[in-house]
């Protein structure tokens, strides 16, 4: 399990340039071909030239061994030795771990939507009107093909520019912590700030 994690982030902050540029570009490529085709269409060619390929490999390495100018390896051998295999406790506990996100999402989505802290049902309210503006810009599937390009551009990007990327989110959480002071406090009557001397001593008047 965990070399299959460390798979996925050597292919995510690009450690093999190649192998993740190929599958970047096939992701890319697929989605965008769903704008005019459908996806059986799409699937099924696909998978059509992958197997074209693959045969024609296999055949080329056929003839090379049976000319004697090869050691008869199998061009696959490589992925066909993949592991993606897992066992009963990996399994087990995987489905464990999917429920309890489950559930915890559900119990989420039901303190917001029958608004067991104000706060952040007006947080939902806010967000999904934004949303209907975005749904209006683009579709799912656009947004799903700027979700993949992120995610095999933006982890790079921020492992290079981490100290400003940090310090320019930081400026935000301050000014975001600031509005939510002010709506806890307009919540709570409009009180004023909690003082912040120890022990809520004044000054004395001179």
């Amino acid at each position: 399990m965990a070399r299959k994690l460390v798979a996925v982030v050597d292919l995510i902050y690009w450690k093999d340039t190649e192998r993740t540029g190929m599958v970047l570009t096939g992701l890319v490529v697929g989605l965008l071909s769903l704008f005019q085709l459908s996806i059986i269409t799409v699937f099924s060619t696909v998978s059509l030239a992958i197997v074209c390929c693959t045969i024609s490999v296999r055949i080329y390495y056929g003839l090379i061994h049976a000319l004697k100018w090869g050691d008869g390896e199998h061009p696959f051998k490589t992925y066909l030795d993949l592991d993606i295999s897992f066992s009963g406790e990996e399994a087990e506990r995987c489905t464990q771990k999917a429920i309890v996100m489950f559930l915890s999402a559900i119990d989420s989505l039901k303190g917001l939507f029958f608004v067991k802290s104000l706060f952040e049902s007006l947080k939902l309210l806010v967000l999904m009107y934004l949303v209907t503006y975005l749904g209006r810009l683009c579709n799912g599937l656009t947004v799903l093909i700027i979700g993949v390009i992120a995610v095999f551009s933006l982890p790079l990007f921020y492992k290079r520019h981490q100290e400003k990327v940090d310090g320019f989110f930081a400026k935000i959480q301050a000014h975001v912590d600031n509005i939510k002071d002010i709506f806890q406090r307009l919540a709570q009557g409009g009180g004023p700030p909690p003082d912040s001397t120890p022990g809520g001593a004044k000054p004395k008047n001179q």
